[in-house]
């Protein structure tokens, strides 16, 4: 017997459970690195490298998108990278996280002709974009692009090589910071990623299918995309502005020519562009490109909860006004979240002072978090308000969060993720004293489980009429 709690029924997973969130959908994300791509030495064109910075811009309405182009693109590098093995080609990987992913349409294998007949392709060898930051040579691009390479080379648009060298790299928001021996380099300055609206116009610079400085237009299209499962920590810019393969590590630029992201992924059902691309904003890689040069590493502060969405259903059960907040679902015992008495069914509605509007919200105001500093949560439990402090701690491992249990690959419940049922969730929930059971977090789709009309919130009590205690 399945016993159905729609107050439970949850549109989206935090970006913490990015592992179980959104099964059918990652299927169509692709990272944008190019792999053994023929690589053009030359420049789209032959405009001279920017001076020191491009912040000082003609106006929109005189120069247009010419002039921003003009003065980014010299600061916009291609990155080849080699590794000591070779990564098999394919159309579409069946792990959509792998890095280096083969390009849809070329479908040759590292050692054989390409397709017009010359010699074979170089063995591991793969391309990317990246933004040089600064005029001393430091350089932002993705993770995906230059982890585990053995060789970097960096190519400026005026034909400049210079080998690389790996500062730092962080998986979790797939950034990596490359630092070439060279002075008076142009650069991109920073912009205010906070600053964009749904519908402004951005540039997006790169080097797709090893076509170097390329520039294509768009608009900002969302914004605070998560829960995708792209990277650890989701915030991302997404775009129509035409990104392809091999302009991962790329700028988006605003129409000031201020770096607004570094664009990352692809949503396509064809491996090539279909007018969804995923940047990742300056807001949380400013911080990030500061802390690999600084230390090499990424400290980040860790609180020890699960968190989720709040529905209109589950605002009404949990007697909130609006949907704003956190759902705690876990707490990892031993954590700070444990010592500061957070219990599963608590609402975190506000962080040091500041809202917390959803699960991403929290978990980008704990990371940014001074390791070792004392904080402030405001909680709603049983429709009241409390206080609660403690005291952040490093989180030593990316995925030293609390999770819903793993989804299962066999049996009745092939697909679905559930979670232990316990006295503090049931009693929020209205729920009878007697109910056991585990709550449903995610289906994957497609699975039977699905097709049987089983759905993020149901409570399981029962498998094959036998009772189901946990």
């Amino acid at each position: 017997m399945v016993t159905k709690n729609r107050f439970l029924s949850l549109t989206r997973k935090s970006a913490q459970k990015a592992g179980l969130a959104g099964i059918g959908f990652l299927a169509g994300i692709l990272m944008l690195g190019s792999w053994n791509m023929p690589f053009h030495s030359h420049a789209a064109n032959s405009q001279p490298a920017a001076s020191a910075s491009v912040g000082s811009l003609p106006n929109m309405d005189k120069g247009g998108f010419a002039d921003i182009a003009q003065a980014v693109t010299p600061a916009v590098v291609n990155i080849t990278v080699r590794k000591e093995a070779p990564v098999p080609m394919s159309g579409i990987p069946s792990d959509p996280m792998r890095e280096f992913f083969g390009i849809p349409g070329m479908p040759e294998m590292p050692g054989t002709p390409n397709r017009r007949g010359g010699p074979p392709a170089p063995e591991g060898q793969g391309a990317g974009s990246g933004v040089i930051i600064s005029s001393d040579g430091y350089v932002l691009t993705n993770d995906h692009v230059v982890d585990g390479a053995t060789e970097i080379t960096v190519t400026l648009p005026d034909k400049r090589e210079f080998t690389g060298k790996v500062v730092g790299l962080d998986p979790q928001t797939d950034l990596a910071v490359v630092k070439v021996d060279a002075t008076d380099l142009p650069f991109v300055p920073w912009g205010n990623s906070s600053n964009l609206r749904v519908g402004e116009y951005v540039l997006a610079v790169g080097n797709p299918f090893g076509l170097n400085s390329t520039v294509t237009m768009g608009i900002i299209s969302a914004l605070g995309r998560g829960g995708m499962g792209i990277t650890q920590y989701e915030d991302f810019i997404q775009t129509d502005a035409a990104i392809n393969p091999g302009n991962s590590g790329g700028a988006l630029v605003n129409t000031r020519g201020e770096l607004v992201g570094i664009n990352t992924a692809i949503f396509s059902q064809s491996g090539g562009y279909q007018g969804v691309g995923f940047a990742v904003p300056t807001n949380l890689a400013k911080p990030v490109y500061e802390s690999l040069i600084s230390t090499g590493t990424v400290v980040r502060g860790f609180l020890g909860v699960g968190i989720q969405e709040i529905s209109a259903d589950l605002a009404q059960s949990f007697q909130l006004d609006q949907t704003k907040g956190a759902l705690v679902t876990n707490v990892v015992p031993g954590s700070p979240a444990d010592e500061a008495g957070l219990q599963r069914g608590d609402v975190v509605v506000e962080f040091q002072g500041k809202p917390v509007l959803d699960p991403r919200s929290l978990q980008h105001h704990v990371i940014r978090t001074t390791v070792g500093s004392e904080v402030s949560m405001v909680v709603m439990r049983d429709g009241h308000k409390k206080s609660v402090k403690t005291v952040i701690r490093e989180q030593n491992n990316p995925t030293q969060v609390a999770q819903a249990n793993p989804v299962e690959k066999e049996g009745p419940l092939a697909g679905v993720a559930v979670q232990d049922l316990d006295s503090g969730i049931a009693q929020q929930l209205g729920l009878e004293k007697n109910v056991n059971g585990v709550v449903v977090m995610d289906v994957a789709q497609g699975s039977y489980a699905a097709r049987a009309g089983l759905a993020q919130g149901d409570v399981i009590s029962e498998i094959n009429r036998k009772p189901d205690g946990s």
